[in-house]
């Protein structure tokens, strides 16, 4: 009996570091003090039972903010006259200096010496630091290294708490405080133009960013904004009407829309009388002629239906609002910066300097005609003042830093937008190299279609899954799911796992490498991941009786190792938020898939009689593990845009 007193009060203690401290049951009656146990016991096994049942979808904990605000308020009772001082806490490179460190104190020592001329040492300022940390529930323990490092431990059971909730919940998007609007301009092809290479990387970049900031509960407006407007349609309409008379009547069949522009621009640069017309053309389209905006919308159309099937392909959507939708818009632009006496006149043209800019923005020709600083601004006042972005993101490549930064100071200048309420960010982006560090280029030296591109990735999926043989283990419909789910998956992960900053190389038989840190190396160990439970025989329905019911347990160091990488994906996805680089996610996930390699290795999750290779023995724990890995890998997946599929 006393082994039995011994075993339950062990196990209510345990399920009191779970949070299950409850209402306590009256004990009135019960004089045994077993019988108590038992009582007690069951009512805390049915509270935590209850506890991880609620349908209330919580947020998943970012702890390292978790961290950074006990950290912060330690430093605020231990120096309360420092201003702004440095709060640095980071996941720990290794086992040994614990799971987070926070580095503050060599930063403070800096300050006091300087703006103080107090000189102490870094490792007394910690130790300080250390004694003022409140109470909470996740530090195991700190350690004071080194110079002044505080190495964290994390508790297990605030570890293996949060993984539980995980698994009940779902992954739940990290708190971001009230729902703002993003505005993200992306992807942005010209009319009557194939898309190349060269929109690859904005629309996979800013279709990342949309889906990151919708899962985090923001209000995302995704938008296209095409170059559907200007005097190269002057050109295009004459062309139509000398090709295609009764364009009004009948439909033009245009297939080639690219041969039929270069045709177009060919008599523009030749014939004089063509080139007359051509800018009488532009003058009547401007005017809204209802004939020359049927022409203007055919053309328009062509060209849609050509990016819709790139978009479908990639699985990108977005609101289309071209450089037309702003046209209206222009004279009060010209007219509010006059007003203001921001413009100059140079030359006939109508000028804004910015200061801090050296090229000024021209916001009329000499002609009377406006520009794209023009409709560039009408844009950006439209976004801030009629859709009322909180914050604003342009995916536009590098070679628009200068533009866009000088557009961006004469919102600030002229009043539109405050950067301390308002983030208007540039999320710039370097080009796309060959395999010969050259600009990406067809033999024959002719931009890469982006359709053609696609059809190669396909082509090339296809051959890889013939060479590992999987078309003689998957059905048709299984080989063409991972068909498309390894080329288009590796394409965008390929763009997204490089630093957006600089240029990359793209190369089929990197990106098609299941070694590495690539998609199919990832969409491989994902399928593994899932094929686990399923070889245990463990259903839908046994996982999540287990999540609700079962503790995780970490005693192994390699699950302890996973379950705090798990936990993780929060803080990856704030740190995106902040600084707009999503190469940061990708790396996340090749470290996830790593680690569970490493957990796999050393932890049986189902145990085989070695003969009949009959299963003997399912550890339930280690399976959630599996399943909460396999919950935050999909998600992943879901914000960089790689479809898993079950069966590879």
């Amino acid at each position: 009996q006393e082994n039995e007193i011994k075993c339950l009060t062990a196990e209510i203690e345990h399920l009191k570091n779970f949070g299950c401290l409850g209402v306590s049951p009256s004990l009135e009656g019960l004089r045994d003090e077993n019988a108590k146990l038992k009582y007690r016991l069951n009512f805390l096994r049915k509270s935590l039972q209850e506890e991880r049942s609620k349908a209330v979808k919580s947020s998943m904990i970012n702890i390292n903010s978790c961290l950074q605000e006990l950290f912060g308020a330690a430093i605020q009772a231990a120096y309360p006259d420092l201003e702004n001082p440095p709060l640095v806490v980071t996941p720990s490179q290794q086992p040994k200096f614990g799971d987070y460190q926070c580095n503050s104190a060599m930063g403070i020592a800096q300050i006091l010496l300087k703006r103080m001329e107090q000189k102490i040492s870094p490792r007394e300022i910690a130790e300080k630091i250390v004694q003022n940390i409140p109470g909470n529930e996740c530090i195991e323990k700190v350690e004071i290294a080194g110079p002044g490092f505080i190495n964290v431990h994390l508790r297990k059971d605030f570890v293996s708490r949060q993984l539980s909730s995980l698994l009940v919940n779902g992954v739940q998007p990290p708190a971001v405080g009230r729902r703002r609007k993003v505005v993200v301009d992306f992807s942005s092809p010209n009319i009557a133009k194939e898309m190349h290479v060269g929109h690859l990387r904005s629309t996979i970049i800013g279709e990342s960013m949309c889906r990151l900031f919708e899962f985090a509960g923001y209000d995302v407006l995704r938008l296209n904004h095409l170059g559907d407007w200007g005097t190269q349609f002057g050109m295009l309409i004459a062309h139509l009407q000398d090709k295609f008379p009764d364009y009004l009547t009948v439909s033009p069949p245009i297939g080639d829309l690219q041969a039929f522009y270069k045709e177009s621009k060919r008599r523009f640069d030749t014939e004089e009388d063509f080139k007359k017309r051509a800018y009488q053309c532009v003058v009547m389209l401007q005017s809204k002629n209802p004939d020359f905006l049927k022409a203007w919308n055919l053309i328009c159309d062509v060209s849609r239906k050509e990016f819709q099937k790139i978009y479908k392909c990639l699985d990108i959507t977005l609101v289309e609002r071209g450089e037309s939708f702003y046209q209206d818009m222009m004279k009060d632009i010209v007219q509010e910066f006059e007003e203001k006496g921001f413009v100059q006149v140079d030359d006939g043209r109508k000028i804004v300097f910015v200061p801090g800019c050296s090229v000024p923005l021209t916001i009329m020709k000499s002609d009377g005609g406006y520009t794209y600083d023009t409709s560039d601004l009408a844009a950006l006042r439209h976004r801030l003042f009629e859709e009322k972005a909180d914050i604003l993101i342009y995916v536009v490549d590098s070679g628009q830093a200068v533009h866009l930064q000088t557009v961006f100071a004469a919102g600030q200048m002229i009043g539109w937008y405050d950067p301390k309420v308002t983030r208007v960010a540039h999320a710039a982006f370097g080009v796309v190299l060959g395999e010969d560090k050259k600009k990406f280029k067809t033999r024959s030296g002719d931009t890469v279609r982006l359709m053609d591109l696609l059809d190669e990735g396909l082509k090339r999926a296809m051959e890889k899954l013939k060479d590992k043989e999987r078309d003689k283990v998957l059905s048709e419909e299984e080989l063409r799911a991972a068909q498309s789910a390894v080329a288009f998956g590796c394409i965008k992960y390929a763009d997204l796992s490089h630093n957006r900053l600089n240029d990359y190389v793209f190369s089929f038989d990197k990106m098609l490498d299941d070694r590495g840190n690539t998609a199919a190396y990832l969409l491989y160990a994902f399928t593994r991941i899932r094929s686990i439970a399923r070889l245990a025989t463990v259903d839908e329905q046994q996982l999540q009786k287990a999540a609700r019911e079962e503790v995780v347990v970490l005693e192994h160091e390699k699950e302890w190792k996973l379950g705090k990488c798990i936990l993780r994906f929060p803080e990856v996805l704030q740190k995106i938020m902040d600084d707009l680089l999503l190469h940061t996610l990708c790396d996340y996930l090749y470290e996830l898939a790593t680690t569970f390699t490493e957990f796999y290795d050393n932890c049986y999750c189902v145990e085989k009689d070695r003969q009949s290779g009959v299963v003997v023995k399912v550890n339930m724990w280690r399976l959630l593990l599996c399943e909460a890995t396999a919950a935050v890998m999909a998600k992943g997946f879901d914000i960089v845009g790689i479809k898993p599929v079950e069966r590879m």
